[in-house]
C-alpha cells in the first residue's frame, strides 16, 4: 500500500478516538507514554554500551567531537536547525490545554509540568548527548541523496549494537510515537477551537458535544489539517514536509512567546490586585527571569532561523518558507483587533474570579489523590 493510504487509514483512527471522548484519549496516551519511557531507558543503555566499547567492536568516546566535530557550521548551522529542534518539543503546552478536563487537576497539572521539564532534560537532552556520541553528523544514513528523510537515529545506534530485531522494535516505537503526537495535536487543536467558541472568538457550532463530551465539530474541523497533509504529500512528500515544519514550528514558538508574555502578565496583575501568591497551586520556577529568557530566545529563534535566505545571496523562496508563519499569526491578530476595536486589559481589571481554584477544591483534591495505589503514585512521577 502507497504511504499516502496508511496515512489516511491512521488520520480515521485517531479521528474516532477524539470522537469518542477525552477519558479514551488519556488512556491511550498513558500506555503510550510507558512504552516510549521504557525504549528511551533500553536506548539509553544501548548507548553507552555502544560508545564505551561494550557493544560495536571499538571504543568511540567522544570521537566524533573531534572529526568531524560537534558544531557543524559553527554557530549559524546550530541557529539553522533551532527552528526543527524546537518542532521537536512542540507539544509540551499541552499541559496547560488538559488542565480543563483533568479530574483533580490541582494535583495533577502542577505534577505534570515538574515532570514535563525533567522529561526534557533526561529522555531529550540525555538522548541527543548520547546520540551525538554514537554517531556523526556525517553519517550517509541519516539521509537519503534524494532529500528525503533517511534511517531513524535511534534505529542506527541499535545497528551498530549488532541488535537488527531492537532496530526494527525501535520503528515500531517510533510509529507510534508519531501516531501519539498527531493524538496530542489533534486534542489540542479541538480544544482550542472550543475554548475559543466558548470565549465567543471562533463560531459558536465549534463548541457543539457528542454524548461522549467531545466536541465533534472542533475535531472535525481539526482533522481536515491531517488530511490536507495526507493530499499534499501525494505530489511531494519532502517539499510538503519543509513547508508545513516551518509554518508549524513558527507558529508553536509564537504560542511561547504569547504564554511567557501572558504569564508576566498575570503575576503583575495578582500582585496589583493585592493577591497573597500561596493561593497559586503552582508557581513557575525563577520567575520572572525564567520568562523573560523564553521570550528573548523566542524572538531570537523566531526572526533569526531564515538567515540562509539573505547568504550568500537572496532567495525568494527560502525567505518565504522561512517566514511564512507569521503571516497567519499577524492577519488573525489584526484582524481581531480591527473587528473587535478590543484594547489591552489593565492589570486591576483582569479576571481573577472566573473558573478560580479554591482551597476547598485544593483539599478535596489532595484527598483522591492520596486514596490512589502506591504503584499509580510511583507511575504518575514518571509517565
Amino acid at each position: 500500500m502507497p504511504d499516502p493510504a496508511w496515512s489516511t487509514i491512521f488520520v480515521l483512527l485517531i479521528l474516532v478516538v477524539n470522537l469518542v471522548g477525552v477519558r479514551l484519549y488519556g488512556e491511550l496516551e498513558y500506555w503510550f507514554a510507558i512504552l516510549k519511557i521504557l525504549i528511551v531507558l533500553v536506548f539509553i543503555i544501548i548507548a553507552l554500551c555502544v560508545t564505551s566499547g561494550g557493544l560495536g567492536g571499538h571504543v568511540i568516546g567522544f570521537e566524533y567531537w573531534n572529526n568531524p566535530g560537534s558544531f557543524s557550521n559553527g554557530g549559524l548551522g546550530t541557529l539553522n536547525v533551532l527552528l526543527s529542534a524546537g518542532f521537536s518539543f512542540m507539544g509540551t503546552e499541552i499541559v496547560g490545554i488538559t488542565a480543563g478536563e483533568a479530574k483533580n487537576p490541582t494535583k495533577t497539572v502542577p505534577r505534570a509540568i515538574r515532570n514535563t521539564f525533567w522529561r526534557i532534560v533526561f529522555f531529550y537532552i540525555v538522548t541527543i548527548f548520547l546520540l551525538g556520541m554514537c554517531i556523526p553528523y556525517t553519517n550517509p544514513d541519516l539521509a537519503n541523496s534524494d532529500g528525503d528523510p533517511g534511517t531513524a537515529s535511534f534505529t542506527l545506534v541499535f545497528s551498530l549494537a549488532g541488535i537488527n530485531v531492537g532496530a526494527h522494535i525501535i520503528n515500531a516505537v517510533i510509529l507510534i510515537s508519531v501516531l501519539s503526537a498527531a493524538n496530542s495535536s489533534l486534542y489540542t487543536c479541538s480544544r482550542t477551537l472550543l475554548g475559543l467558541s466558548k470565549d465567543g472568538l471562533a463560531p459558536k457550532w465549534m463548541g457543539r458535544m457528542n454524548r461522549w463530551g467531545a466536541p465533534y465539530w472542533a475535531v472535525l474541523v481539526s482533522s481536515l489539517v491531517g488530511f490536507l497533509c495526507v493530499f499534499v504529500s501525494i505530489y511531494s512528500a519532502s517539499v510538503a514536509f519543509v513547508w508545513f515544519l516551518s509554518i508549524t514550528a513558527v507558529s508553536g514558538f509564537i504560542s511561547w512567546w504569547g504564554i511567557a508574555v501572558v504569564h508576566i502578565r498575570f503575576r503583575r496583575a495578582f500582585k496589583a490586585q493585592g493577591r497573597e501568591l500561596s493561593d497559586l497551586p503552582f508557581r513557575a520556577f525563577a520567575y520572572p527571569w525564567s520568562a523573560i529568557v523564553a521570550i528573548i530566545l523566542t524572538t531570537f529563534i523566531i526572526l533569526g532561523q531564515g538567515y540562509t535566505s539573505f547568504t550568500p545571496q537572496f532567495d525568494g523562496v527560502k525567505f518565504v518558507t522561512a517566514y511564512i508563519g507569521l503571516v497567519p499569526v499577524a492577519l488573525w491578530y489584526a484582524g481581531y483587533k480591527i473587528i473587535k476595536k478590543t484594547k489591552v486589559v489593565p492589570l486591576l481589571d483582569v479576571d481573577f474570579e472566573t473558573g478560580r481554584v479554591t482551597r476547598l477544591d485544593v483539599e478535596k483534591d489532595k484527598e483522591e489523590d492520596e486514596v490512589l495505589p502506591w504503584y499509580r503514585k510511583a507511575l504518575a512521577w514518571v509517565v
